[in-house]
């Protein structure tokens, strides 16, 4: 009963950390830091008040996009999961600046193809912070340091392995977009940023954790990409470089950890 009379302030929270993620999303993949918010049609600067209250542009008009209304609900709605389910094997407070954290990989991925540097620093201490506390409990302070190092290690090895392959194929698909006459797009089937995000989900996850998270994320990126192939199907505009159209991997890395640490 009483996490049900404390729900609201779950929703606070949520808000709160949906604008954070709107927040980041809008500025690290232009500025690489925290910085003044601007719009994204005419470049004006917003003050804090009207952006935090999600108001439209006032000097061109240009309303909020979808993505942040998208975001707000999200996070209200995982938030207030979380707060009547609490996940056990991290505890709550910490499980919802983990949620906050992927929330900002996810969302920059989705729109700009980009695992940044600073989210990637941020995540490497975040994730032998979680690591070490959810290995601490099986097997010592010491082993549980090995344990979350280890599984950085594995994932940043296995992912750099395949971005190798990654490059192959892009280099593939280069050649195949000249031949057809058409320019080069320099798409990556992976980029360098999911190598170091799948470093800092191996320190979250520990050895040999990481691997179940690399499986996990791999399904679920089979089926996301299968049915990208659909769509293409659907609209009838499936061609050979339907095959070659690559997709965002850190969002599949992101839920396939999310599955291991909250499910």
């Amino acid at each position: 009963m009483e996490m049900d009379i404390s729900l609201p302030t779950a929703i606070v929270l949520g808000w709160v950390a949906g604008l954070f993620v709107n927040y980041a999303s809008d500025v690290l993949p232009f500025t690489r830091r925290f910085s003044q918010p601007a719009c994204p049609n005419c470049q004006t600067s917003f003050s804090w008040s009207d952006y935090l209250t999600l108001r439209a542009c006032r000097n061109c008009g240009t309303r909020r996009s979808p993505r942040t209304w998208i975001v707000q609900a999200l996070a209200v709605a995982s938030f207030s999961y979380f707060w009547l389910f609490p996940p056990k094997v991290l505890g709550l407070p910490l499980s919802l600046i983990v949620l906050t954290y992927f929330g900002v990989i996810i969302v920059i991925d989705l729109e700009h193809r980009l695992i940044l540097h600073p989210t990637s620093l941020f995540g490497a201490f975040l994730g032998l912070f979680v690591g070490t506390y959810i290995y601490t409990k099986l097997d010592g302070f010491p082993a549980s340091i090995l344990t979350s190092v280890l599984g950085g290690v594995a994932g940043f090895g296995i992912m750099y392995v395949l971005y190798q392959l990654g490059a192959l194929v892009a280099r593939i698909r280069a050649r195949k977009l000249r031949a057809a006459g058409k320019a080069e797009d320099d798409e990556e089937a992976l980029g360098g940023g999911d190598v170091y995000l799948t470093g800092v989900l191996g320190l979250m996850l520990g050895w040999p954790n990481i691997i179940f998270g690399i499986t996990v994320g791999a399904l679920i990126g089979g089926v996301v990409g299968l049915l990208a192939v659909i769509g293409h199907f659907i609209k009838r505009r499936y061609s050979e470089n339907s095959l070659m159209t690559f997709i965002p991997y850190g969002p599949s890395l992101v839920l396939g950890a999310c599955y291991i640490l909250f499910f």
